[in-house]
Parts: C-alpha cells; structure tokens; sequence
C-alpha cells in the first residue's frame, strides 16, 4: 500500500504499511506513528517507537485485536490503533 508523504512542500510516494498489512511471522520496523498526541503517547510508552522491530504473531478470530511481539513481550493491539503505526520492511 502506497501512503501520500509532504515533506518540506516535496511530496512523493513511499512504501509504507500498517501492522494490518502484515502476515502472521513477518516482521517489519516502525517507522513513525501517526494520529492524535495522546495516541502516540500511549504507544510510545508501550514501546511502540521509530526504529523497534515488530513482528506479528496472532490475529484474534474477528480480526481484531492483533497481538504483536516487540521488545521481546507480546502485545494486543486494536486495529483501529494499528493502522496509526507506520511500518517499513
């Protein structure tokens, strides 16, 4: 999935995706967290920033929540939340 990126009045594309995008084993590195201040607080505090390596392990039978391995503990993460993490391969 391609995202629109404004950087300095320059816009171009780049290959980023959301953990949703990913499939169960693959892993991936988190690149920015977008939305609302206290979302990204929260999840800052979780350990979910710029540079972790994440990997998804278990998808719930509905579809959400989503359980993430990051920092060597396992994590449920809503996908509403998910789609906020920007990720690169």
């Amino acid at each position: 999935e391609f995202r629109r990126v404004l950087f300095r009045s320059f816009q171009f594309e780049v290959n980023f995706m959301c953990i949703c995008d990913l499939k169960l084993g693959e892993k991936a590195t988190i690149h920015a967290i977008s939305g609302n201040d206290k979302l990204s607080k929260r999840l800052s505090a979780l350990g979910l920033i710029q540079g972790t390596e994440i990997e998804l392990k278990r998808v719930a039978p509905l579809g959400d929540p989503l359980i993430v391995n990051l920092r060597g503990f396992d994590l449920a993460i809503r996908k509403k939340d998910a789609k906020n993490i920007l990720l690169t391969a």
